[in-house]
């Protein structure tokens, strides 16, 4: 019994490895041009929805998803464009393909307003550099930005901009900008990725050949597993049946 209850452990673990490695095939990834969350009333911005096998679906987690020109570059990648953004399509969006409903979620901010803070859509990663940029609606240069970080403030700058040279973890936070006499910005999230040692994931038709040799050895090892607990389970019978335990006195 000890033998068949490890056996299916074993078959278990196969079957929750293989759903795990479909869960990553299936997921998607989003981004955006131009690379920044804050935008101006009537500004474009286009949605790039990227997935492995299967055609992306751009999705609004709440409100109502603007109508938008949906082009699809590849068979694994489609774009979205709306051409002029209102203060309504401001919130979070996502990519959704396939099984796996969990792309990064891009938060923009539409306004109204005079400024924006121009910082990087997608999280960084530690150690590179990062530039924030204050905009102002009507283009002109060499005007005085103060910058702030979960509300205190940071820097100053008479470019309109301020760069991080190596970011760190510890970069991460809420940040907006401030021109006097012009307006402040709305607040942006700035994610930093830890640095890890990836392996480098696989694509077209090699990943297509590292998938069906995948299944290929999960049905083999079910198979095997399945044979050995019948195996055993004979032998088990067998030895009973041969060695019968001795009558009750």
């Amino acid at each position: 019994m000890e033998v068949t209850a490890l056996c299916f452990r074993l078959l278990m673990t196969v079957m929750i490895l293989q759903c795990e490695h479909d869960q990553r095939v299936d997921s998607a990834s989003l981004h955006v041009t131009p690379d920044k969350l804050q935008f101006f009333r009537y500004e474009q911005v286009t949605f790039h929805c990227e997935s492995e096998f299967n055609d992306g679906v751009l999705q609004k987690l709440e409100g109502k998803l603007q109508s938008c020109s949906t082009t699809g570059t590849s068979p694994t990648r489609s774009t979205c464009s709306i051409k002029a953004l209102y203060s309504e399509d401001s919130g979070d969006y996502v990519c959704v393909a396939g099984r796996w409903e969990g792309s990064n979620i891009i938060s923009i901010t539409v306004t109204g307003g005079s400024v924006i803070l121009e910082s990087p859509a997608l999280p960084v990663m530690e150690g590179e550099a990062v530039t924030l940029s204050c905009r102002k609606k009507t283009m002109s240069f060499n005007f005085t930005t103060h910058f702030y970080k979960d509300g205190l403030h940071i820097s100053s700058s008479s470019t309109g901009s301020v760069t991080i040279s190596r970011v760190s973890k510890s970069d991460e936070g809420l940040y907006k900008c401030n021109i006097p006499g012009v307006g402040e910005s709305a607040e942006s999230w700035l994610a930093v990725r830890e640095q890890h040692l990836h392996t480098r994931p696989c694509s077209g038709q090699c990943c297509h050949i590292y998938v069906i040799l995948r299944t290929v050895f999960t049905i083999v090892m079910v198979a095997v597993l399945l044979l050995l607990v019948g195996l055993l389970q004979c032998g088990t019978l067998r030895a009973t049946r041969q060695n019968p335990s001795p009558p009750n006195k």
